[in-house]
């Protein structure tokens, strides 16, 4: 774990600094600092993909050199079967419907500008974030979090504790992108604890996957509505 976590954040450095490099020596964003590069998604969105495949190149290499075996048996991956998808799916819509309530009910707590918000400037942007955080975001987390860190904390501290030091590592993650507000940060242990709770009980990371996805897939589309296809955003 202290190995891939390491490579996580060396490539995370070096692709987002090699990202604002090749931005600031582009006409189209000249005369802007390198601090305001660092705010705009379509550099970073890139820069976090490209760091994203490599870590899961790096995991599944470090997984063969281990064990010489496959990468998906290693993570207990194991592909559900057509009922469990369905039960996944409304699983993730109905977390995302939640995720809505909660955030309602506790609005009042949250802060009104959060640091995630600036990166949806504008349509273009907000779907480029859509697409990752639908399409490679989830399969990343779950891997690192459901497929690596859970059975790395089970073997020797058991499921209860592994299952709570999991979901409080996923809500970490995220504290930067919403300034550390407890009532997000509290959901989003929520969501932690459900996916693990499904991992241990299912001994499947590719279900996890699923919930993750249509959670995330479904809070954009309710996004997209209110926003009248990202139309109505604030520019920043």
């Amino acid at each position: 774990m202290a190995i891939i976590l390491v490579f996580a954040a060396i490539s995370d450095i070096l692709t987002g600094l090699m990202a604002l490099s090749i931005a600031h020596s582009m006409a189209r964003f000249h005369g802007l600092k390198l601090s305001e590069l660092a705010e705009k998604a379509s550099i970073l969105v890139p820069a976090q993909t490209v760091a994203y495949l490599l870590l899961i190149g790096f995991m599944v290499q470090w997984v063969r050199f281990k064990n010489q075996g496959s990468f998906l048996d290693a993570i207990s991956w194991r592909a559900p079967g057509q009922d469990r998808v369905l039960r996944a799916v409304g699983g993730g819509v109905g977390l995302a419907l939640a995720s809505e309530l909660f955030e309602g009910l506790f609005s009042r707590w949250v802060p009104k500008n959060l640091p995630i918000d600036k990166y949806f400037s504008d349509t273009h942007t907000a779907y480029l974030l859509a697409i990752f955080g639908v399409a490679l975001a989830p399969l990343v987390e779950e891997l690192f979090f459901r497929g690596f860190l859970y059975p790395a904390l089970a073997r020797p501290l058991g499921v209860q504790a592994s299952v709570i030091l999991t979901a409080a590592g996923f809500a970490v993650v995220h504290q930067g992108q919403l300034a550390h507000a407890w009532v997000p940060l509290t959901w989003l242990f929520i969501v932690g604890t459900v996916l693990t709770v499904v991992r241990a009980r299912t001994k499947s990371v590719a279900t996890c996957v699923i919930i993750h996805v249509t959670y995330n897939l479904t809070l954009f589309t309710l996004f997209f509505i209110a926003s009248h296809g990202f139309k109505q955003l604030q520019s920043t």
